[in-house]
């Protein structure tokens, strides 16, 4: 199933007790469809206000409950299935919307045969570029930033590499990335917007990555900073986390059929120490 949503309304994508969240929300839809509980497995899981375009989840139904999703009407389950689940999610006004479902492919994972996520990140640098119109999605940064600059920052820490410095480690995982695409772009409406691509993201990394840049652009710290960072591979005070509402989780992308469940098998492995780009 592919979805969207304002993560405004939320504190994140996953499940919270008390706490409204994206994967409650379509959890309790889907419960509601075929009267038990169901578990989504989601490609990448978002901040509180982090917001998704391109979000992407599996889940499991018996073949009774997929083939009851129709309800005697002359539609395929696929299409019943989407009609339901926006009927439910449609009294949280618009938040959450499911653009498609479909089976999933022998061997699909969500999480595990992604081949990498993109990311977006909005940045108005300047008083004359504020829209209060784009406030929800946009960052409005105090000071004229050099997009120049920026990049050149930015493709200090492309590659594969131990992202420790700019990452909230989870219990057991590892923080070693490759880090594909990291760039800055200016509009036609003159708003900066970063493009991040990798294989996966450690929670907060995307967040830290601008915030670090941002430092950089501001002159708060030096040229060459996030490649100093990087090889400290360490968190602490110095690690500033970017504003979470301009952040869009906008696509993620999987190999073709026969490579699902290859790929999800070499995305399960740990990345080892050593398994990382020379610098």
């Amino acid at each position: 199933m592919e979805l969207a949503y304002d993560g405004a309304a939320f504190n994140g994508w996953a499940t919270q007790p008390g706490l409204p969240t994206v994967q409650g929300a379509l959890e309790e839809a889907l419960a509601m469809l075929v009267r038990r509980p169901v578990r989504t497995v989601v490609a990448g899981r978002t901040d509180a206000g982090v917001h998704a375009r391109g979000q992407v989840v599996h889940f499991d139904l018996t073949p009774g409950e997929w083939q009851g999703l129709p309800r005697g009407q002359a539609i395929e389950p696929e299409l019943a299935l989407v009609r339901r689940v926006r009927g439910v999610l449609s009294r949280l006004g618009g938040t959450v919307f499911v653009h498609s479902a479909a089976l999933a492919d022998p061997g699909f994972d969500a999480r595990f045969s992604a081949l990498w996520r993109r990311y977006s990140y909005r940045i108005a640098d300047g008083p004359e570029r504020w829209d209060p119109l784009t406030r929800a999605t946009t960052l409005w940064h105090g000071q004229p930033l050099d997009a120049d600059l920026l990049n050149a920052e930015a493709a200090t820490v492309a590659g594969r590499h131990d992202f420790h410095s700019f990452c909230k480690p989870r219990e057991g995982a590892t923080t070693i990335r490759t880090l594909e695409d990291f760039r800055f772009v200016r509009g036609e409406d003159g708003v900066l917007v970063a493009h991040l691509r990798a294989d996966a993201f450690c929670h907060n990394m995307v967040r830290a990555l601008v915030g670090a840049v941002l430092l950089v652009g501001d002159a708060r710290e030096p040229q060459g900073w996030l490649a100093e960072r990087l090889g400290e591979k360490v968190r602490d005070a110095k690690t500033k986390l970017a504003a979470p509402h301009p952040l869009v989780l906008e696509e993620v992308a999987y190999p073709g059929t026969a490579e699902l469940a290859t790929r999800a098998e070499q995305t399960r492995a740990r990345r080892a120490a050593h398994d990382v780009d020379a610098r």
